[in-house]
């Protein structure tokens, strides 16, 4: 409120890709997001707002290996209708009107999270110089493998649900489809003896809820050919289901993996 008092902004859309189940919007100057929970979500997403809001509380309990977003969780939060920009205010009353109300000139939100400001990583990648593209595009197969040794699987993995911070590290933002890796099956892609089947508008094999085909996401990186050659070079083995069940029986036996935030070059040795 006092940064509000000391600028003329308006509250606006935050940069990068709508999202399908959260309306987030800052102010452009301003170091954090405000995110709010759409009324509705597309079919494509198997998810509630009550469903959002518990893997919010799961994040906020569980180790987050320096790899996801903090959220602070407001309730009640009461800001200056007149601040906002015109299509961001519509956007919120009416695809937010369980939690959004506008009275005596305030917008008020029933529940909102707040995060430190991002850039979203599809949007850096585009922007950045060569060098520094490859570097977050190499950081952000590790940021996935570390979250998966803290037993974390983000769920969608598309690059626009990762951001780079101020400091140039890659971290996860987008939590309505995150879980606990023990929780998923990596399964192959099985293979068929009928040719037809590659021409199948649905899979032709049963796929459970909880499955995962590790095959399908080098479809899914959108990168360059230079920045997908840098990428396989150091996180090619997350394209096979073996990378996954082998953390997921370490962490099923008991094992702590160790997460560094340094290169391991950098350790002390041991006598």
């Amino acid at each position: 409120m006092t940064y509000l008092r000391a600028t003329g902004e308006r509250f606006v859309r935050a940069e990068g890709t709508p999202g399908l189940v959260m309306i987030v919007f800052t102010l452009p100057s301003y170091d954090v997001v405000f995110k709010v929970i759409r009324d509705r979500f597309p079919p494509q997403k198997q998810v509630t707002p009550s469903g959002v809001m518990e893997r919010y509380r799961f994040v906020s309990r569980h180790d987050r290996a320096g790899r996801l977003v903090e959220a602070q969780h407001f309730v009640d939060l009461r800001l200056p209708v007149g601040r906002f920009d015109p299509g961001l205010l519509a956007e919120l009353t009416n695809d937010a009107a369980r939690t959004v109300t506008v009275s005596g000139g305030d917008l008020n939100l029933a529940t909102v999270y707040v995060e430190r400001k991002v850039q979203p990583l599809d949007v850096y990648v585009r922007e950045a110089e060569q060098a520094e593209a490859v570097r977050v595009v190499v950081d952000y197969g590790t940021a996935i493998k570390n979250l998966a040794a803290s037993n974390i699987f983000p769920g969608d993995m598309l690059l626009k649900n990762f951001g780079v911070t101020s400091r140039g590290r890659v971290v996860f933002y987008d939590y309505d489809e995150i879980g606990m890796l023990t929780d998923y099956r990596f399964r192959a892609f099985p293979e068929s003896v009928d040719p037809n089947d590659d021409l199948a508008e649905t899979p032709t094999y049963g796929v459970g809820p909880r499955d995962v085909f590790p095959e399908e996401l080098p479809r899914f990186l959108g990168l360059t050919p230079t920045l997908r050659s840098a990428f396989d070079r150091y996180h090619r083995d997350l394209f096979a289901p073996d990378f996954w069940n082998t953390i997921q029986a370490r962490i099923e036996s008991g094992e702590t993996i160790d997460i560094l935030p340094y290169v391991r070059s950098r350790s002390l040795e041991v006598p």
